[in-house]
């Protein structure tokens, strides 16, 4: 038996497709952080669970009532496929069927991607077909890192001119930045100390890099900024980072937050940074929309020219047996490391 902190291969039998479901085999897939988290227990018990949530594949079969897509079709698979019957996601955040995070049903309530075939349910809804002129490497980066970073910009509530704080710059912090400038940001603070990751921040229009090495960041933010952010985002580190994220938010701010922490963490606010009570910041976390709608928006910015999401890609590995290899990576990070991502077919270079 697999359990947490215990990876292997698994065999299972090949899942079974609904009427409005699909089934799909993965063309070229991401290990994420989030998979990382939820191996070593940051997401509760877990047995014989296959990992995996962002991934290009090609359906190999479809439901009788699916009419959108068919064998053979190149489709975009979102980490967050909603049940689509269900009235919860009727409203402004169809993430959350049934309960918090419900759409998000890979390595959750499902097995995920990282399998010779995975299960897709309300194919019709969720999957998007790979739109010309984008390659599978760019949409990729669609499926999570571009729409949970453009979500977590969406809850900071920019306005043009704000002054914008992003906390990790990691590959979804990253993409939150380059979702403050399109949002109107007119100064962008990313905090964050790998190199790499500094440059892309750069080139995707961060004003300043602020290191802890250089002392205590929150200083540093409030000096840089003259007493504070008009937005905090908050997209990595632990329970120190939201404390942080508020002290470093001035009066009438907005925090938002996306980063996944472990079930065992208590976060709580301190009543001096919160102007004992009364100094009207707002906190926002959330999880990233689903379905086919989000990301064909997400593709058509990449169609279009509004970001280049390969910035985020730094280690490549080939056919479907590197994905074990490819996740020990992701979970050790070495310094070099933002996104590794793996071409399940050795004929796809």
């Amino acid at each position: 038996m697999l359990t947490v902190d215990q990876p292997g291969w698994i065999e299972k039998d090949r899942p079974q497709c609904g009427g409005v479901d699909a089934i799909v085999r993965p063309l070229v897939l991401a290990p994420c952080s989030s998979d990382c988290h939820v191996l070593h227990g940051g997401a509760g018990p877990k047995e014989n669970m296959i990992l995996g949530h962002e991934c290009v594949g090609e359906v190999v079969e479809v439901g009788r009532r699916v009419t959108r897509v068919k064998p053979g079709d190149t489709v975009v698979v979102p980490c967050v496929t909603p049940n689509w019957m269900s009235p919860d996601v009727q409203g402004r955040y169809n993430a959350h069927d049934a309960h918090a995070m419900g759409g998000f049903k890979f390595t959750s309530s499902k097995d995920g991607t990282m399998a010779e075939f995975f299960h897709v349910n309300h194919a019709d809804a969720n999957l998007v077909p790979l739109p010309d002129g984008v390659s599978m490497e760019a949409a990729l980066m669609t499926v999570d890192m571009m729409s949970t970073g453009f979500h977590v910009v969406d809850g900071a509530e920019i306005e043009f001119g704000d002054v914008v704080v992003v906390m990790g710059i990691g590959p979804v912090g990253l993409m939150a930045v380059a979702g403050a400038v399109l949002a109107g940001a007119s100064r962008i603070l990313a905090i964050g100390t790998r190199p790499n990751c500094v440059e892309v921040a750069k080139s995707y229009g961060a004003t300043d890099i602020v290191s802890y090495k250089d002392g205590d960041t929150v200083e540093q933010i409030l000096e840089l900024t003259g007493g504070g952010a008009d937005a905090v985002i908050v997209a990595g580190g632990g329970e120190d980072s939201f404390h942080q994220a508020i002290a470093m938010t001035k009066a009438g701010g907005r925090i938002s937050n996306v980063n996944f922490y472990d079930v065992e963490d208590v976060l709580s606010v301190p009543a001096t940074l919160w102007g004992l009570g009364m100094a009207d910041k707002k906190i926002h976390g959330g999880f990233c929309p689903g379905g086919a709608l989000r990301i064909s928006k997400m593709l058509k910015m990449i169609q279009y020219g509004r970001v280049d999401t390969t910035k985020l890609i730094s280690h490549l590995f080939y056919g479907f047996d590197a994905i074990e290899e490819a996740f020990h990576t992701m979970d050790t990070k070495p310094r070099d490391l933002i996104k590794p991502i793996v071409y399940c077919d050795d004929v796809i270079r």
